[in-house]
């Protein structure tokens, strides 16, 4: 959609020789309607949302003339992904964001892909210049990484709970970092858990397989992670979804941690 977009603006919009015709995307403030999926009944409804770069906030509202917003996004916290095929639309759009420190997901798309695409563009936009302001010393190329990011995996696993003696449950599961997150539904507002996935230097390790006295698993490719204070199980349909999940959990353990991931990761231990 991105690619499709680039070129039109290019070549049918002629956007690249009359900068006139270019959509203002680090103007600061975009307002609009979205299709959005609702939290309970999965039903898309037209919302109405305003990114205001002043109030370092995206909003989105139940109603056009509603005077306080239904959802209050922090520009700090913001991340948008295109999900057509997980969304079931060509321009879906899902945006996350931290409420209380857990991960808030929400899914929007736009019959105009042009629209969806400069929605992307302009939270990109915002969060550049939120990151210009946290880190004045640090250069472009530093931070164009930090704008968005795409999951590094997501998908089906089986996992057993904290005493292993519960039987395992299919979950949809998507690595975003280093929070593992796992949803009953691929399109569920909020995780039903996180999982922190540290470093090798802090005890974190992935093995391929389960410990001998497991039982309750379908899938027969395992995966155990350890952490500082337990371990995980998780199981995998085929071999090939096991090969991908240990690589992309081997990319972020062989990582040390920023600073500010050792708080993420207190924040873990703590939560009730």
């Amino acid at each position: 959609l991105l690619r499709e977009q680039w070129i039109r603006a290019k070549y049918e919009r002629k956007e690249f020789i009359y900068t006139e015709k270019q959509e203002p995307y680090s103007a600061g403030y975009r307002e609009g309607l979205l299709w959005k999926r609702g939290r309970d009944n999965g039903q898309f409804l037209s919302r109405k949302f305003v990114l205001s770069e002043r109030e370092g906030a995206l909003k989105y509202f139940n109603k056009n003339d509603a005077k306080e917003p239904k959802a209050i996004m922090k520009i700090e916290h913001l991340n948008a992904t295109f999900q057509p095929s997980k969304i079931g639309n060509p321009h879906g759009l899902q945006i996350t964001y931290l409420k209380d420190n857990s991960t808030r997901n929400i899914f929007v798309y736009h019959e105009d892909g042009k629209e969806t695409v400069d929605w992307f563009n302009a939270i990109r936009a915002a969060r550049f210049h939120y990151l210009q302001v946290a880190f004045p010393g640090a250069s472009d190329v530093d931070l164009v990484p930090k704008l968005s990011r795409n999951y590094l995996k997501e998908g089906y696993m089986e996992k057993t709970g904290p005493k292993q003696t519960e039987g395992f449950k299919k979950r949809w599961f998507t690595m975003d970092d280093r929070r593992l997150m796992y949803f009953k539904d691929p399109l569920d507002a909020f995780a039903r858990g996180e999982v922190f996935i540290g470093s090798k230097e802090n005890s974190y390790k992935v093995l391929e397989g389960l410990p001998p006295s497991t039982q309750g698993n379908h899938w027969q490719y395992g995966i155990t992670i350890v952490t500082p204070d337990r371990k995980f199980l998780f199981a995998c349909e085929t071999e090939s979804d096991q090969q991908e999940w240990i690589t992309a959990f081997q990319k972020v353990i062989s990582r040390p941690m920023l600073p500010q991931e050792y708080a993420v990761e207190a924040h873990f231990k703590h939560k009730p």
